[in-house]
Order: structure tokens, then C-alpha cells, then sequence
């Protein structure tokens, strides 16, 4: 195998590399968004309980309708 060939295999290596970074890089941003959207979900979720309880229900220990 000549020079020529390896560079070429280098070449073709590094590109793969290249895209690969680029798409893992492209799914941790993704679950980063992810992330932020579950955790301001909890939040929401959380106040909501708190002021439920701060006007006397308590969500909880509640029993389901159907009972």
C-alpha cells in the first residue's frame, strides 16, 4: 500500500468520525431538550400538588372516583 492509499484511508476514516461526532452530538442535544421539558413537567407537577394541598386536598392519599 503507497502513501497515496493510506492518506485516502485516513481521509475516509476521519470523515466517518466526523459525522459520527456530529450525531452523537446531535442526540445529546436532543435529550438535553428532552430534559429540560421532562423537568419543567415535574415542576408544573409539583406546584400543582403544593397549592392542592396549601387549599386542603390532598391529591395523594385520595381515593379514585370509581371507589
Amino acid at each position: 500500500m503507497d502513501h497515496e492509499d493510506r492518506f485516502v484511508d485516513i481521509e475516509i476514516k476521519l470523515a466517518l468520525q466526523e459525522d459520527l461526532v456530529d450525531t452523537l452530538n446531535q442526540t445529546v442535544y436532543q435529550q438535553a431538550r428532552k430534559i429540560d421539558q421532562l423537568e419543567a413537567m415535574v415542576a408544573k407537577l409539583a406546584e400543582h400538588i403544593r397549592n392542592l394541598q396549601e387549599a386542603g386536598q390532598n391529591p395523594i392519599n385520595e381515593r379514585p372516583p370509581h371507589y
